[in-house]
C-alpha cells in the first residue's frame, strides 16, 4: 500500500502489517529511500478514533467499492 503526498509523490510504501505484542507493527519505506518500522499501539488507535467522523468512513466504503457514495 503507498501513500502518497499531494503532489503525487510516493511519502510511504507500506509493506507489511503484522501482529506485536505491544499492538501493531508496520513495516515499509519513507520516500522510498529509508526503510522504518513503527508499531501502533492500542492506546494509540484508540486516539485517532476522533479523527475519522462518518464522512471519512462513508468516503472509505465508497473507496473500496469503487463508487460514489457523495
Amino acid at each position: 500500500m503507498k501513500l502518497y503526498t499531494p503532489e503525487k509523490a510516493v511519502l510511504l510504501d507500506v509493506t507489511a502489517i503484522r501482529p506485536h505484542p505491544e499492538g501493531l507493527i508496520i513495516e515499509g519505506r519513507i520516500m522510498d529511500a529509508m526503510p522504518m518500522k513503527a508499531v501502533l499501539r492500542s492506546d494509540q488507535l484508540r486516539a485517532a478514533r476522533h479523527l475519522i467522523g462518518w464522512v471519512v468512513v462513508r468516503r472509505a466504503i465508497a473507496m473500496i467499492l469503487g463508487t460514489s457514495l457523495m
